[in-house]
């Protein structure tokens, strides 16, 4: 209904006769809302976003900055066609969101928010406007310039994608190896770092960028883990989510009756000789299946939250809960109010 509103306020104001038939005459319509869907139908370009600013000391009065929106990727940009007909597409509520999660693939789309919803270590998430947004890391970077102009808390849940250095053909991830990442976003955004071996210990405080105007911006990716395996303790290293869910959750998947992908980790589990093998087996799995069937089956499996959140979206989501709350407190510093209020 909404959506439908919008448009034909726009053909009411243009039907009038000396309208139609002028066409140096022009007119011009003015919404304030907090509807997407007034938001989807209209142009890009036509939309001005108000961002409200920090609060810097308690008697400060609230102000916000006007982001015209037509000047974030200027004209012909090729990124600028690519997220307007993204945010079309999925029919985005970016602009009213508290933050943002991009998320990397449709099994993670899946299961994060449920992880959210239903753990209590995320409790403070749900009571936050979340936009989630599922776009490739290879499209995660093309949202920058919007991000920013938004100054919008942002986690991207993103794959260690890598490649060989010297032919630049997609290879499992491995150590001491000279490989890069494929993945743009690590590499010219966030935390704009190429080399794989560096990205695998890279402390968690140097996956963000932080800007000046008070919001920050965090990459998640796969984090080498500690596998115990056939009585052998080794570190495997994921490249997707559905590998790292695996390698935290081998007890989970061991022995389980499933079909697709879940069946065949419990396969895997079953005919693996050691962790190298185990590890290539479970890579072939995944190719071969269908991620967001996956998802789905663990979705609707009773014993679902039995499952451990892998470790980089944990680490992810509780940052994005720092990040809110510090903002909350910003714009709205009632501690600081308080205080002074009782010293007084």
């Amino acid at each position: 209904m909404q959506q439908v509103f919008i448009k034909h306020a726009y053909r009411v104001l243009r039907n009038h006769k000396d309208l139609k038939e002028d066409g140096g005459l022009t007119t011009q319509l003015v919404v304030s809302t907090h509807s997407s869907h007034v938001a989807h139908a209209s142009e890009f370009s036509s939309l001005r976003y108000f961002r409200r600013l920090p609060v810097m000391t308690k008697t400060a009065v609230p102000t916000a900055s006007v982001v015209n929106l037509s000047a974030v990727f200027g004209p012909g940009d090729q990124t600028g066609k690519f997220v307007s007909r993204y945010l079309k597409a999925t029919h985005c509520d970016l602009f009213f969101a508290d933050g943002a999660v991009l998320i990397e693939g449709s099994a993670e789309r899946i299961l994060v928010p449920h992880f959210v919803e239903e753990r209590e270590a995320y409790d403070y998430l749900r009571r936050c406007y979340i936009s989630w947004l599922e776009i490739g890391g290879s499209h995660a970077h093309r949202l920058r310039k919007l991000i920013e102009y938004l100054g919008l808390s942002t986690l991207i849940v993103t794959d260690l994608d890598a490649k060989d250095a010297t032919s630049n053909v997609a290879v499992p991830v491995a150590r001491s190896s000279k490989q890069e990442a494929r993945n743009e976003t690590l590499r010219s955004w966030v935390p704009k770092i190429v080399d794989v071996d560096t990205l695998l210990d890279l402390p968690e405080g140097k996956k963000e960028t932080v800007y000046a105007s008070g919001f920050a911006v965090r990459a998640a990716y796969q984090l080498p883990t500690t596998v115990t395996f056939k009585g052998l303790t080794s570190e495997a290293l994921a490249y997707t989510f559905e590998d790292a869910l695996f390698y935290q959750n081998t007890d989970f998947f061991k022995g389980r009756a499933g079909t697709g992908i879940a069946g065949s980790f419990r396969r895997c589990v079953d005919g693996a000789t050691d962790l190298t093998d185990l590890t290539e087996k479970v890579r072939k799995a995944i190719g071969s299946g269908d991620k967001a069937d996956f998802a789905l089956e663990l979705l609707y499996s009773d014993d679902v939250d039995r499952l451990i959140v892998p470790t980089y979206i944990d680490y992810g989501l509780k940052w994005l809960i720092e990040q809110l709350k510090r903002k909350e407190n910003d714009l709205a510093p009632k501690a600081a109010a308080t205080a002074a209020a009782v010293a007084a």
